[in-house]
């Protein structure tokens, strides 16, 4: 949870970091990072700023890719936004795609078992057999 300021202030912060990210880090360990989210603090100490990547397996190099990244991007951060003081840069794997998918999985299988059981029994509706 947060206050409207500091949402707001986490948006405005996710969309800059995408674009400096894409343009201004040549670091090739960010290189496939996707940011999903920023989560300012309510003292705006620190925004704990999420991301995910195509490979987990990549997951530890691009966290030590946004780490040596962070002091540049938050200093490039208080120029863009004009802010008086910037919070410090904390990056966040964020493996709730991962966990999304792997449930949709769970669920597709246990709807083919049901169908599959409902055609076994003759049974024409599986959602009518259900309730």
């Amino acid at each position: 949870m947060g206050t409207r300021r500091t949402k707001r202030l986490g948006n405005l912060i996710l969309a800059e970091l995408g674009g400096l990210l894409a343009r201004r880090v040549k670091d090739p360990r960010v290189a496939a990072v996707s940011l999903t989210a920023v989560d300012v603090a309510p003292d705006l100490s620190q925004a704990k700023v999420y991301f995910s990547v195509l490979d987990p397996s990549h997951s530890d190099q691009a966290l030590a890719g946004l780490r040596a990244a962070a002091g540049f991007l938050r200093k490039e951060l208080a120029a863009n936004l004009r802010l008086k003081t910037m919070p410090r840069l904390v990056p966040v794997y964020d493996d709730s795609l991962i966990k999304a998918a792997h449930l949709d999985q769970v669920i597709r299988q246990a709807r083919a078992q049901d169908e599959a059981a409902a055609e076994a029994r003759g049974d024409d509706d599986p959602e009518e057999a259900a309730s």
